[in-house]
């Protein structure tokens, strides 16, 4: 199997651990404060790869520390906004309207940078977020204040897989990974030493049990898979993978927290892997293979 390939199957079971992961966190958080459950989930990661990742750790220098500051900040906003968001939404309305983060992407790389995505990843990115609002808009669909720290995240996500591409290109991020993480675990502290109503050792195994999934899974299997597949693959077409997320958040939603699904799923998903397949296909090729050259 194709490096490319691999990557994409990693990153693909990586969404289903991503859109699990809201109904999780919701269901773990409940009145607690999302700060210090982030505070945690990150601790916890940091630990783990320090662990898995030690070569890498016990060679880093400055300038892994300050690339690892860089990409922690806008991953910290994306996480922080839409995990409040949780708070005030319902867990599959948080994973679709997440997706947005697709064409957010290749509009900011318009804007910031005068890149332009190619025609057929913006025909991709277009098709993937047809799916997404097919499965997002419901009869009595409104914007609420969940939504809106959602959307928020969506930028926050959106900077960050700019910015992974941007590095990634030059360094080898695996030497930032710990010290990203170890950022983002003392930016939700700081937040959470202002919360008065933030209980640090919560007596609820779900809590707990939520760090570990969120931790392990969401967190440090995830982002790693992340930072390495953008070695190889754009932010453009990452984004695009990151579709099926709200699919596997639905799913979880319904198994777990007993939300509904509907056809919609059915039709948008379909819409999203459409999608998928459009931005991987090369469709000069008579063999139409796997793209091996980044757009």
């Amino acid at each position: 199997m194709k490096q490319k390939q691999l990557l994409l199957i990693l990153l693909i079971i990586g969404t289903a651990f991503w859109g699990i992961s809201y109904s999780v966190t919701k269901l773990a958080i409940g009145n607690y404060s999302p700060a210090t459950f982030l505070f945690y989930r990150f601790l916890l990661a940091v630990i783990v790869l320090s662990i898995i990742f030690w070569k890498y750790v016990k060679d880093i220098n400055l300038q892994a520390v300050k690339t690892g500051f860089i990409l922690a900040v806008p991953m910290f906003l994306g996480i922080h906004l839409q995990t409040i968001g949780l708070k005030y939404t319902d867990a599959s309305q948080c994973s679709f309207i997440a997706g947005l983060t697709v064409i957010i992407i290749p509009l900011m790389k318009l804007g910031l940078y005068k890149t332009n995505a190619s025609l057929k990843i913006w025909i991709a990115a277009f098709t993937a977020l047809t799916g997404l609002f097919v499965i997002a808009i419901q009869d009595k669909f409104t914007v609420n204040v969940g939504d809106l720290f959602t959307i928020a995240g969506s930028f926050g996500f959106a900077v960050y897989l700019i910015a992974v591409e941007k590095h990634s290109a030059t360094k080898n991020l695996l030497y930032s990974i710990v010290p990203m993480f170890a950022f983002c675990a003392l930016f939700t502290f700081c937040i959470a030493l202002t919360d008065a109503k933030a209980v640090w050792l919560p007596q609820n195994d779900t809590f707990w049990l939520g760090v570990v999934y969120c931790a392990l899974f969401s967190t440090a299997y995830m982002y790693t898979v992340s930072n390495i597949s953008q070695r190889y693959l754009s932010a453009e077409r990452v984004a695009v993978i990151y579709l099926f997320e709200p699919v596997f958040g639905a799913i979880g939603a319904f198994f777990i927290l007993g939300e509904d699904l509907s056809w919609r799923l059915l039709l948008g998903g379909s819409l999203i892997f459409a999608g998928t397949i459009i931005s991987e296909v090369n469709f000069k090729s008579p063999k139409l293979r796997i793209l091996t050259k980044r757009s």
